[in-house]
C-alpha cells in the first residue's frame, strides 16, 4: 500500500525511529533535538529521538490494530463471519496483509478480538441508554427495555452477535464460542443486577432466568419480524412477572 493512500485514509469507525548517535558521530543528523553527552559515558550521544520514535510505533500498531477490529467487527456484523474473508477486511481496513498477521494469527483470533471488542461497545451501548430513559422517570428495568428498543430500531440491526457468532462457528470449543457463551452469562448477571435494584434480591434469584429468556427471545424475534415490537412484548412480560412475584 503507498504512502499516499494510508496518509489520506479516513476509514474506521471512528515508524520513525530515532536511536542513538554513534561515538563520534554528527550531531546535525539528529536535527529534531540537541544531542547532548551522556554523564555517565561521554562516548554516547542520545538525541532522545528513540523512546519518542518507539512511542510513534507502538501509536501506528495500535491505530492498525484498530482500524482491523472495528472494520472486521462491522464486517461480520453486517455479512456474517463466514462471509468475509481476510482480504476484504485488508482491503476496508486499508492495511498491508503482513501487517494484518502481525497482529492477528489466523482469522479465529481477529474473530475472537471483535467479539471483545463488540462487547465494550455493546455494554457502553447499554448503560447509556439505561441512563437516558432513566432521567426521563422510568425505573431502571423499564429503561433497559427502552434501551433494548432502541436497538432493535438501530439502522443496520442484525441481531445479537454472540448469539451469530455461536450459530455460524458451530464448534463449542472455538475461543470465540466460548467468549461468547461467558459474554451471555455477563449479560444475564448485569439483568439480574437490574431486576434486584427494581424489585429486590428474592424476585431477581426467583425470575432472573426467565427474564432472561424473554430478553433473548425478543433479540431474535426482532430479527426475524424486522420490527422493535418483541422489546414492548418482553417488556410487559417481565414487568407483570416482576408484580406477580412481590406478591407471591
Amino acid at each position: 500500500m503507498s504512502a499516499t493512500r494510508r496518509s489520506t485514509s479516513t476509514r474506521g469507525h471512528s515508524r520513525a525511529l530515532g536511536g542513538f548517535a554513534s561515538c563520534g558521530g554528527r550531531s546535525d543528523l539528529f536535527p529534531m533535538k540537541r544531542i547532548e553527552k551522556s554523564r555517565t559515558n561521554p562516548c554516547i550521544k542520545q538525541t532522545g529521538l528513540y523512546s519518542s520514535g518507539v512511542s510513534k510505533t507502538k501509536t501506528k500498531k495500535s491505530d492498525a490494530r484498530r482500524r482491523i477490529v472495528e472494520t472486521a467487527e462491522r464486517l461480520f456484523y453486517a455479512e456474517g463471519i463466514r462471509a468475509v474473508g481476510i482480504d476484504r477486511i485488508i482491503a476496508e481496513a486499508e492495511v498491508a496483509k503482513m501487517t494484518l498477521y502481525n497482529h492477528f494469527a489466523s482469522k479465529d483470533e481477529l474473530i475472537l478480538a471483535v467479539l471483545q471488542y463488540r462487547e465494550t461497545q455493546f455494554d457502553a451501548m447499554i448503560e447509556k441508554a439505561i441512563e437516558r430513559h432513566m432521567r426521563k422517570g422510568m425505573g431502571k428495568l423499564e429503561a433497559f427495555f427502552a434501551g433494548l428498543k432502541d436497538w432493535f430500531k438501530a439502522t443496520g440491526f442484525r441481531g445479537c452477535s454472540f448469539i451469530n457468532a455461536q450459530v455460524e462457528l458451530a464448534d463449542a470449543t472455538h475461543p470465540a464460542a466460548k467468549f461468547s457463551a461467558a459474554h451471555k452469562a455477563r449479560f444475564h448477571l448485569m439483568l439480574q443486577e437490574i431486576i434486584r435494584e427494581t424489585a429486590g434480591a428474592k424476585v431477581a434469584a426467583s425470575i432472573a432466568p426467565a427474564v432472561a429468556l424473554m430478553v433473548e427471545g425478543a433479540i431474535v424475534t426482532a430479527v426475524m419480524e424486522r420490527s422493535p415490537r418483541a422489546a414492548d412484548v418482553a417488556k410487559n412480560a417481565a414487568m407483570a412477572l416482576v408484580e406477580v412475584t412481590k406478591k407471591g
